[in-house]
């Protein structure tokens, strides 16, 4: 198993439903980015489990090319390596990783940031727009009391990608 313990698959058909309410409850089944709204489960997804099986972590990911988009990355439980599990799985996709967040998500910055991802964009006011026309129960203001406004794009070079 790698990192942690943790089993990581690819999604099968079967697992849909519990992927889908898995989403769903993190707010993750339909997302806007980048001026689109985008179905988490029309993509590909890596799946984290722990040893009884259980489902601890979802990442749906877009490849285009020797390019990978992380879509969405959620864990049961927050720092128990689970979302690092599903990082180290997704850079055997791609040479080249890249996601995007929110300018409020500082986990996710700091998240992203240990694992060798790099700031790459900035999208000021985009989630602004995204709220306005594309996916208004977007909230106006994240956990740490942040106003949630900007997309930010992370990147990562992967050095020993395998195809």
């Amino acid at each position: 198993m790698p990192s942690g313990g943790w089993r990581v698959r690819e999604a099968t058909d079967a697992d849909r439903p519990a992927l889908h309410s898995f989403l769903a409850e993190r707010h993750s089944a339909v997302v806007a980015r980048l001026g689109r709204v985008v179905d988490a489960l029309d993509h590909p997804a890596l799946i984290a489990e722990d040893q009884a099986g259980e489902l601890a972590g979802v990442l749906t990911y877009i490849t285009t090319g020797d390019e990978c988009e992380i879509l969405t990355l959620h864990t049961a439980t927050r720092w128990t390596g689970a979302g690092t599990a599903l990082i180290e799985a997704v850079e055997q996709k791609a040479r080249r990783l890249w996601v995007l967040t929110t300018n409020d998500n500082v986990d996710a910055l700091r998240f992203y940031q240990r694992r060798g991802f790099r700031l790459k964009q900035l999208h000021p006011g985009a989630v602004d727009e995204s709220r306005r026309g594309l996916k208004p129960e977007i909230p106006k203001t994240g956990e740490y009391g942040i106003p949630i406004r900007d997309e930010i794009v992370l990147e990562k070079e992967v050095s020993e990608w395998r195809r």
